[in-house]
């Protein structure tokens, strides 16, 4: 099989803890939080075109395909390194839209590690990232490839090691607008900083989730019913809450208790993304 026959992955991610220590004047949050993936996610397959056009070849619903991150970011790629190819890109979605697992970004950082492989374009890590923090502040993380500490608005990373774990992750059926949870009047904005070596797993909690709770009761619930079995957080902006588990067996018991009207999966915690290059 050749690299334009196989598929792409593309994993979620989750936060372990999400503070907002502060805003810059242009708006963005400071944020420290620890990424670390998960091997579940979306794939992504690329077929070449000779018209040098861009397609996607699956969109999503109410998505216009030209602004779906995986466009951009393959147009993104092209303008920086001065490729002239074309690609189409299929995508098997698993991983829900306003979901706080990072789906888009994730999504957008495999186009551009793929493509940069396919079209053979030779950007480094670093230049992949600058590229992706332009399409959105989860992007670089997935780039980067490592589980790891991040800082400012999510681009500053110091990578750490994980004990081994598996996650109970509850997908709630709505989708939660990143934006409007950081634009709420109700967000905590000054929770204070820590050095990234004083970080230890369990600390610290998600600032963004009291407001995405009183917005959206669903995420209030999911939350509940999961800390009948642990210290369940809510991921990034939300909806996905999830619930940290030393043994796969016990994740999948609890996930068989799950009431008919939750949905959700379990997942093992990655340090290393798949496609890590660094």
């Amino acid at each position: 099989m050749s690299d334009w026959q196989r598929d792409w992955p593309a994993p979620a991610k989750i936060n372990l803890f999400l503070h907002v220590v502060g805003r810059r004047a242009d708006g963005y949050h400071l944020l420290q939080t620890v990424f670390r993936f998960l091997d579940y996610g979306d794939r992504i397959r690329c077929e070449p075109r000779s018209d040098g056009d861009i397609r996607l070849a699956t969109p999503l619903p109410g998505v216009p395909p030209e602004t779906d991150l995986t466009v951009r970011a393959a147009k993104a790629l092209r303008e920086a390194s001065g490729a002239s190819e074309g690609v189409t890109l299929h995508i098997e979605k698993r991983l829900p839209m306003g979901g706080g697992l990072g789906g888009g970004s994730s999504d957008a950082a495999t186009t551009l590690l793929a493509l940069n492989h396919l079209w053979s374009t030779g950007l480094d890590t670093r230049q992949l990232q600058q590229i992706g923090l332009a399409l959105g502040a989860d992007v670089p993380i997935f780039i980067h490839g490592h589980a790891a500490f991040a800082e400012g608005i999510g681009e500053h990373f110091s990578d750490i090691a994980l004990p081994a774990a598996w996650y109970l992750v509850l997908v709630p059926a709505i989708a939660v607008p990143t934006l409007e949870i950081f634009r709420s009047n109700d967000l905590c904005r000054d929770t204070p900083a820590i050095a990234a070596s004083d970080w230890r797993p369990g600390f610290g909690h998600n600032d963004l989730e009291v407001v995405a709770c009183n917005l959206y009761p669903e995420v209030a619930r999911h939350l509940a019913w999961l800390r009948q079995h642990g210290d369940a957080r809510m991921s990034g902006s939300g909806a996905c809450c999830f619930v940290e588990f030393e043994q796969e067996q016990i994740a999948q018991r609890v996930l068989a208790s799950l009431p008919a009207e939750m949905r959700g999966f379990v997942a093992r915690g990655l340090d290393r993304h798949p496609l890590a290059i660094c």
